[in-house]
């Protein structure tokens, strides 16, 4: 599924948001939980766990045990992410897809740094503030700011902001 899984893992999420949902489910691949583990190191969302078709309980997600993962029961494999929200408004207002299956955009290194002082490069605007571009990395999925930390760049995945 790849980059697809992204765009809709975005689309959905951007669609829970708004909706004022506390706990939605996407699509289980390594591709929706890299993205989902950036988006939870960033402070977007409150827990990322995986689990069957029926959602965890919010109350008890710490201590909660998914089953474990077979090739019998990988279809059925649901990514459960809870989302944040302050004074009643989502921490994730916006979050838009920027590569596609058809248009893959990159980003070395200097790109980067551009685009996180705010300056536009690759045919990208520069971040606002309070905004986040997430970046897949040959080192993971990673936050722009982290990607520039370890000097590697990298496929431009989503650009997320309040």
């Amino acid at each position: 599924m790849g980059i697809l899984g992204v765009v809709h893992m975005a689309s959905h999420l951007q669609n829970a948001s708004r909706a004022r949902l506390g706990l939605t489910s996407t699509v289980y691949t390594k591709y929706t939980l890299s993205v989902a583990l950036a988006l939870h190191r960033a402070g977007f969302i409150s827990f990322v766990t995986r689990g069957g078709t029926h959602p965890p309980d919010p109350a008890t997600v710490a201590t909660f045990e998914p089953e474990p993962l077979t090739e019998a029961n990988r279809a059925r494999q649901r990514l459960w992410v809870g989302l944040k929200y302050s004074n009643n408004e989502p921490v994730m207002g916006k979050i838009e897809s920027i590569s596609t299956p058809k248009r893959k955009i990159t980003a070395n290194l200097r790109a980067l740094e551009r685009l996180t002082r705010g300056f536009d490069a690759s045919r990208q605007r520069g971040l606002n503030l309070g905004e986040c571009l997430i970046v897949h990395t040959d080192r993971g999925t990673l936050e722009a700011r982290e990607a520039i930390e370890r000097k590697v760049g990298g496929l431009l995945l989503c650009r997320v902001g309040p």
